[in-house]
């Protein structure tokens, strides 16, 4: 078993979302509801549910660029929302994320190469070595010192995705997040990357928070899957398990949602749209689209219990099977 770098205890983030200067409309978001999961050294977790479920709120709130309302996140046995001005320093230089969208993250304004030195100069022991060190990270992420004086501009997207990712290594960190890192990219260009982030995990020890709403690419880089719905985890397992017997059956609709390279295969039928506005907090948040649903399940509150070893999952059904 691995060692725990990242513990997140009953976190919980709750948006206070104002009606305007007339106050009607406002209400309360819960974007993450009591999640509890720790990632350990070496392993990529997969973090996979539509857009809306609260994944990237999860991921700002372990990096510590959201507070939450309730909850704590431990790295390496610290809270780091209780550190001090030095150890949090230092949490920044150990976690560091990959933005979603490859040309908003970058300053147009700085070229690639000031970009990455960017990290260099803030963290730096020896000022004298971040030109070099810069031009070898590039050099690591396969773009050349030429393209070190260019702006976002001149970049395609997978190439200012790769900028993104040597910022992210510069000061070579533990863990990175990464929020949905090759949405925005043609599907040839996101082999490119997963496979560049895949070797550089391999090269460097890294440790990924791996966050997408594409079953298939989570499939391809986690080792664990966690699964969101509505910004509580309903099902946490391996890789293998989650593919071979998922157990919740809103992880076996996303299953069947890949998509299959064959035009006669039937699709089976998809569950009704996400619902701003869920049900009661005592019931199944999944309640309104679940095609299993029992009577119970609108009073039954579901948490994660392990029915297989290592293989949790938040489901009235599974319970009733012990």
């Amino acid at each position: 078993m691995r060692d725990v770098l990242m513990e997140i205890r009953g976190l919980s983030k709750t948006f206070h979302v104002s009606g305007g200067w007339t106050r009607r409309g406002a209400r309360e978001v819960r974007a993450v509801r009591d999640v509890t999961l720790s990632i350990r050294a070496g392993e990529t977790l997969g973090l996979v549910g539509e857009s809306g479920c609260g994944k990237s709120t999860l991921g700002r709130l372990c990096l510590a660029l959201e507070k939450p309302t309730s909850g704590e996140v431990r790295f390496e046995g610290r809270n780091i929302f209780t550190l001090t001005k030095p150890k949090r320093k230092a949490f920044r230089r150990a976690v560091q994320l990959v933005f979603q969208d490859p040309y908003a993250s970058l300053n147009p304004r700085r070229t690639a190469g000031q970009t990455v030195m960017e990290p260099l100069l803030l963290h730096a022991t020896d000022p004298r070595l971040v030109p070099e060190n810069t031009r070898s990270i590039m050099r690591t992420v396969g773009l050349s010192e030429e393209q070190a004086q260019r702006y976002p501009h001149e970049f395609s997207g997978g190439q200012r995705q790769r900028i993104g990712i040597a910022r992210a290594i510069a000061l070579k960190p533990k863990l990175i997040v990464a929020d949905e890192p090759v949405s925005a990219l043609d599907v040839s260009i996101q082999a490119q990357i997963l496979n560049l982030m895949k070797q550089l995990q391999r090269d460097f020890g890294l440790t990924y928070l791996f966050i997408t709403h594409d079953f298939s690419v989570v499939r391809y880089m986690s080792d664990r899957i966690a699964v969101m719905y509505l910004g509580r985890i309903v099902e946490l397992a391996s890789n293998k398990a989650i593919f071979a017997n998922p157990l919740h059956p809103y992880t076996r609709l996303l299953h069947r949602a890949i998509p299959v390279p064959d035009p006669r295969a039937k699709r089976p039928g998809q569950p009704a749209e996400i619902d701003d506005h869920p049900p009661s907090e005592e019931g199944c948040l999944f309640y309104p689209r679940c095609p299993e649903r029992l009577d119970r399940c609108r009073e039954w509150h579901p948490t994660l219990f392990e029915p297989e070893a290592d293989h949790r999952v938040a489901c009235i059904r599974k319970k009733g099977s012990l």
